[in-house]
């Protein structure tokens, strides 16, 4: 059994801080306002054309609410976006337990913020490999890394951070959160759970699936200059 074993957590938990990181940004005009509305001091992190959606979306309500993941952890981006959000202040923040003092000391010592909810789905493997003429450089660049940890280690975290991975997801807990001032519950959490363990692994199905049906012959030929 590990150290960290929890035996006190909340039904009802407030979103205070949200992560958004979507490929699909489909939604969003929805989602968002409904999270300012639910609590007007919330605060969003996010990354790239997420970002600048989001600020297109919220206009001047953008200002003090919503930070580039990349101010938030000091960390620029790599070059085409590569990391992004894999940097420890960011899986402090999703994996911290409320009622773990030594959770709550690596906050205060690192300046972080506990994040209640993150929003993400992934680079589009599955249709980039059904384009006509795909390579497996392609297919390659699209499989996505930081997406994939941030789901799970949101959904693993269940006990107090909503992992929200479909754009369909968003109508109910836009109810929920009117429901509940702003929270959502245990409940919520855990439905919302299992189905981002049940995106990634069809995600990683996808990609097992599709390195199968590869030839090393093929693999070669999409780098001339190599192998």
């Amino acid at each position: 059994m590990g150290k960290n074993v929890v035996d006190k957590i909340d039904d009802l938990i407030p979103i205070n801080t949200v992560l958004v990181s979507v490929s699909d940004k489909q939604g969003l005009e929805l989602l968002i306002p409904a999270l300012v509305a639910a609590n007007p001091k919330v605060r969003i992190l996010s990354t790239g054309g997420t970002f600048s959606r989001i600020q297109e979306i919220l206009g001047q309500k953008a200002e003090g609410r919503l930070t580039q993941v990349a101010d938030y952890t000091g960390q620029p981006e790599t070059q085409g976006g590569l990391v992004k959000t894999l940097d420890f202040r960011i899986y402090l923040g999703l994996l911290t337990e409320t009622y773990n003092d030594a959770h709550q000391a690596d906050l205060k010592r690192t300046s972080s913020m506990a994040i209640d909810m993150v929003v993400a789905n992934l680079y589009p493997f599955k249709q980039t490999i059904a384009t006509a003429g795909v390579t497996c450089e392609n297919a390659r660049g699209n499989i996505d890394i930081g997406g994939p940890t941030m789901i799970r280690a949101s959904a693993k975290n269940f006990i107090r951070v909503a992992s929200v991975v479909d754009p369909e997801s968003y109508g109910g807990i836009i109810e929920r959160l009117g429901a509940n001032n702003g929270c959502l519950s245990l409940g919520d959490r855990f439905e919302l759970a299992k189905k981002a363990f049940k995106h990634t692994a069809e995600y990683d199905a996808t990609i097992s699936g599709y390195l199968d049906t590869l030839t090393m012959d093929a693999v070669k030929a999409c780098y001339p200059k190599g192998a």
